[in-house]
């Protein structure tokens, strides 16, 4: 991967990421225990993603890319875990 495609990457990666975390909401009826596991990977997503800037402002862009990346596998778990409501399939892998 040359210099452009990477800085390219981490710019969809960010973006599509921020989408998701502005997008996400966790679900109502939640118990005790899937309310706590529920903020839990929010709070990963959440450092995650600002790792992520933190690291594309450094200029260390493959770990940006990886922190990104990170965040919004954080996202799509909860998703798959039905902690979180998303409908929006091209930001999130939903169970049909």
């Amino acid at each position: 991967m040359n210099d452009k495609e990477l800085i390219e990457k981490v710019e969809k990666y960010e973006s599509t990421t921020k989408k998701g975390l502005d997008e996400i909401k966790k679900k109502a009826d939640l118990d005790e225990m899937h309310e706590k596991v529920a903020n839990d990977f929010l709070s990963m997503a959440n450092n995650y993603f600002n790792d992520g800037k933190f690291f594309k402002e450094k200029g260390d862009l493959l770990t940006a890319l990886a922190s990104f990346s990170y965040a919004h596998a954080w996202l799509d778990a909860g998703v798959r875990a039905h902690l979180f409501d998303a409908i929006n399939d091209q930001l999130f892998t939903l169970l049909k």
